[in-house]
């Protein structure tokens, strides 16, 4: 391992070249590979020369590679764009990681942000240090060992996790800028490297595998559901799609290939559709309740998807309504409290128009009914979600008010969850559930409930979300990033 020593500060780092300038966000974008590249090779040469010789008599220190754009007047540009330029002049930077994972996504921000602005991009070495957790993550040799296993204590070699630039101030609105550059992206490096490692650990399955169409559901017998769609696409040469990942990683391209058991369930199995572009469908299973639903949503946002759905299970409140119908949430009342701190319960979440056409357009295919007979098993209202299952079990009057007033026509513990994260992210984002039960008349979930109706738009309800995703696929990004989801100063990255 070869470095500089910083006399001063006792630091062994790898040489930091000059900042460079770039004119096309490829070139842009290769240089960051570059980079980072060196960061990380450098941090794991040192971590795995350290765990076999002992402290090496200094700190081992790396820095995230940074984009960086500067202005000096307001661009005039399409007023219907919600991303792709800074929302004023300055200085705008942004720290990067795994721009190899991220390369499509870097190359269309950066190349938007330049026509945009008439401006070349920076690239060189930030100021902020790669913890090594993070950057030993991608190199099978090494595991970062528990504190008091090594022979050294290792937050006095090599820098840790730092909560200071692992947080969500940018998207919260809350960021104040200490040095007089703006933020050019939603999430710090760090930050996405922190959701990269949790993203493997609960859904047991490399980050490289999410696609940008993500489906959400409570309910195990969607997977699979997906699983059989999966497996007729990949028999289609024609469909696109072309390999289907299992928990664990387990990907395969032949239909006829037998998944093996698991050993052991994440906490959120998930399963990728994938296409060469990313394009396919992701679908998480998320379990029950709005902790699972904001862990979910929170870590999958930094891989900025297109598009994110929840469909899953909810309970009907309208006596009209009968077990297997749907509902397509136009609005939702708040009451799963997790997300409190980051978005107080008075911004208001609005419904998507693409969504929300992509949704009802699919439940029209799949049921073959449309105008007016469609109102027969889809309903458009507010969904509730609250933070207690067995909510029925509580006196009635306060929370059945509340969801009359409300005019709820459903009640689920994740869909306001979801829907609010991706308000809070710029994630466009939709909800439509099928009703399992009915307990404010009489109908609870339990054992032979379920009538052949329900078990039909059970498996319905699926392709639904899978056919919604498709719709959205064909539709511009510009269109389906809504401005609703902008705010007065908007980073200028999705």
């Amino acid at each position: 391992m070869q470095g500089l020593i910083d006399p001063s500060r006792n630091i062994l780092t790898p040489e930091a070249p000059a900042p460079q300038s770039f004119d096309t966000a490829e070139a842009a974008v290769d240089r960051l590979e570059q980079l980072y590249t060196a960061a990380t090779t450098f941090l794991c040469d040192g971590f795995a020369k350290a765990l076999t010789d002992g402290h090496p008599g200094a700190r081992i220190r790396a820095y995230y590679p940074e984009v960086r754009i500067t202005t000096e007047t307001f661009a005039k540009v399409d007023s219907r764009l919600a991303f792709g330029h800074v929302s004023r002049p300055g200085v705008h930077t942004a720290t990067i990681t795994r721009p190899d994972l991220f390369r499509n996504y870097l190359i269309q921000q950066i190349k938007l942000v330049m026509e945009n602005h008439g401006q070349p991009v920076e690239i060189g070495v930030s100021d902020t240090p790669i913890p090594v957790h993070f950057a030993v993550a991608n190199d099978p040799r090494l595991n970062v060992p528990q504190e008091g296993a090594a022979e050294f204590i290792l937050r006095d070699v090599f820098d840790v996790p730092d909560l200071g630039t692992t947080n969500d101030d940018i998207v919260n609105g809350t960021h104040t800028s200490v040095d007089g550059t703006e933020p050019l992206a939603p999430f710090t490096a760090q930050r996405v490297d922190y959701s990269l490692a949790r993203l493997a650990h609960y859904t047991a399955t490399d980050p490289g595998h999410f696609q940008n169409y993500v489906l959400f559901t409570n309910y195990q017998f969607y997977v699979s559901e997906f699983e059989a769609y999966a497996r007729q696409q990949l028999a289609d040469p024609d469909s696109g799609y072309t390999s289907f990942v299992s928990t664990g990683d387990v990907e395969l391209t032949d239909p006829d290939t037998v998944l093996p058991e698991p050993t052991k369930m994440p906490q959120m199995p998930t399963y990728h559709l994938k296409r060469k572009d990313g394009s396919g469908i992701t679908l998480v299973n998320i379990g029950v309740g709005p902790s699972n639903a904001k862990t979910a949503t929170d870590h999958i946002a930094v891989l900025r998807p297109h598009a994110w759905v929840m469909v899953g299970h909810c309970a009907g409140l309208r006596n009209s309504q009968s077990l297997g119908d749907f509902v397509l949430a136009h609005a939702y009342l708040r009451e799963d409290k997790v997300l409190d701190d980051d978005l107080p319960v008075w911004v208001p979440i609005p419904a998507l128009a693409e969504i929300q056409i992509a949704l009802e357009t699919a439940v029209a295919q799949e049921t073959q009914l449309e105008g007016y007979d469609l109102k027969r098993i889809m309903r458009t209202g507010t969904v509730a979600s609250v933070d207690n299952r067995n909510w029925e079990l509580r006196e009635h009057t306060g929370p059945v008010q509340r969801l009359s007033q409300s005019r709820a026509v459903a009640l689920d513990m994740e869909s306001a969850t979801i829907a609010a994260n991706g308000f809070r992210f710029r994630v466009p984002y939709g909800t439509l559930l099928c009703v399992s039960d009915k307990p404010l008349h009489g109908e609870l979930k339990l054992p032979g409930m379920a009538s052949d109706f329900y078990k039909t738009q059970v498996a319905r309800h699926l392709m639904i979300g899978i056919r919604a995703m498709e719709h959205l696929r064909g539709m511009p990004l510009e269109r389906i990033h809504s401005r609703k989801l902008r705010s007065f100063e908007e980073t200028a990255f999705l």
